[in-house]
């Protein structure tokens, strides 16, 4: 039955119409382990920025009482715990496995989900008790260098992930463009606050924080990736698969 006759039944029935996704393009053994270790290489670059900023962050936030920054300094901590899972997946003979694909991917999803309830417990506290965070100028530096940085490393590790049928790596290139969106809104609430004395800002840049990460964990955790030997030229470089696994990504230019 042809696409426009199904359709038609669709219209018809209001059945919902399945969307096949396209198989990527194969790649070679020596392609796919060049690729691997580039991602290896963005997370290690990510892992050492988020241990810095998540320290200066989180320090600055104490000193200055304020959630948002706290908020974002756990996010850091949380998207270096992610960096160092996508390490884990491409390292050795799991580059190679869909199990370990699978695993890297659930564990990125639950990083989200960490963060949610301590920064939306204590922005909507901050709201209620009306206690005013301090004015930090780091944090306002901090939170710039994080929205120059952050998206290039997503950007790159998104278009990889795409290349290698990794739903893991897609969400962690999410997670770091979601640490720059938070960035470029925690510093519109630190300078509010600095500037204008707007204090609530600072609580609800922590809500927006808490909101988003439950989102983001939500698609994460559903994301798709490709059974690798769907990708690569030839057999037998991933047993683990299973024998219906699809290539749930569309087609990648190699």
């Amino acid at each position: 039955m042809s696409p426009v006759e199904l359709r038609t039944i669709a219209a018809w029935t209001g059945a919902p119409v399945a969307r096949a996704s396209r198989p990527a393009a194969s790649i070679s053994r020596p392609r796919y382990e060049q690729l691997a270790r580039r991602v290896r290489l963005l997370s290690w670059l990510s892992l050492g920025w988020m241990t810095v900023e998540g320290a200066v962050a989180i320090t600055a936030g104490i000193a200055a009482s304020s959630i948002a920054l706290v908020g974002f300094g756990l996010d850091s901590v949380i998207e270096g715990m992610a960096s160092l899972i996508i390490i884990w997946r491409f390292t050795g003979n799991r580059v190679f496995s869909h199990f370990a694909e699978q695993r890297a991917q659930k564990l990125v999803a639950v990083q989200f989900f960490l963060l949610a309830p301590y920064v939306g417990f204590e922005s909507i506290k901050v709201l209620a008790t009306g206690e005013h965070p301090d004015v930090s100028w780091v944090g306002i530096g901090l939170s710039v260098g994080s929205v120059v940085f952050m998206p290039m490393l997503g950007i790159a590790k998104e278009r990889l992930a795409d290349r290698l049928g990794s739903a893991a790596t897609k969400g962690e290139g999410r997670q770091n463009m979601l640490c720059a969106y938070l960035a470029g809104a925690l510093f519109v609430g630190l300078l509010g606050n600095a500037l204008l004395g707007a204090w609530w800002l600072d609580p609800a840049v922590g809500l927006l924080i808490a909101v988003v990460a439950v989102r983001e964990g939500l698609d994460a955790w559903r994301g798709e990736g490709c059974c690798v030997s769907s990708l690569l030229d030839g057999a037998g470089f991933a047993e683990d698969c299973c024998e219906d696994e699809t290539c749930a990504q569309s087609g990648a230019a190699l």
